[in-house]
């Protein structure tokens, strides 16, 4: 039995993709994951299953574009890579409100760093299948742009802490 952590895109935010943390427990013990529990109003959820990564993120998304009536993307971690995302974090020092792990299906592109715009005092680095960013001066004043973070969710390294935190009792 492997545990999951699974990151839903743009679920709660700013008035879109509302989805109760109920139904997204009860749809995940529906196609067989158990000891589910999700973290906050964001999408994030963390449970146990047999399957591969590759299944367990094919089940939840067919299930969420069931209850939505449109795709919702998921990036799926186990454990162990949580606890990795965190201790590769470049940005450690740094606070962990400030800073967040763009959690993406594929490592990043090598030349991603020459297609972002409007930085300004952020700071990137390239991880795993992640892109961390530190927002010094906070994120609700960047005009950052990150072309290929379009399909990725991003989460606070709080936020990330916590989950890593769950998967690994």
């Amino acid at each position: 039995m492997t545990t999951y952590a699974a990151l839903l895109r743009a679920v709660n935010v700013g008035g879109t993709g509302k989805l109760p943390m109920s139904e997204l427990r009860a749809m995940c013990a529906s196609v067989g994951f158990s000891n589910v529990r999700t973290y906050i109003a964001s999408g994030n959820v963390v449970f146990d299953s047999k399957l591969s990564e590759k299944s367990v993120k094919a089940k939840l998304e067919r299930c969420l574009e069931t209850y939505a009536g449109k795709p919702v993307g998921v990036l799926v971690r186990t454990g162990a890579e949580l606890a990795a995302v965190l201790a590769n974090n470049t940005f450690s020092s740094a606070a962990p409100d400030r800073t967040v792990a763009i959690f993406l299906d594929a490592p990043p592109p090598a030349d991603l760093l020459d297609s972002v715009s409007g930085q300004q005092t952020e700071e990137i680095a390239l991880g795993t299948r992640e892109i961390y960013v530190h927002y010094k001066d906070g994120i609700a004043r960047s005009k950052l742009k990150i072309p290929a973070a379009g399909t990725g969710t991003a989460r606070n390294m709080n936020t990330v802490a916590k989950l890593s935190e769950w998967a690994a009792a």
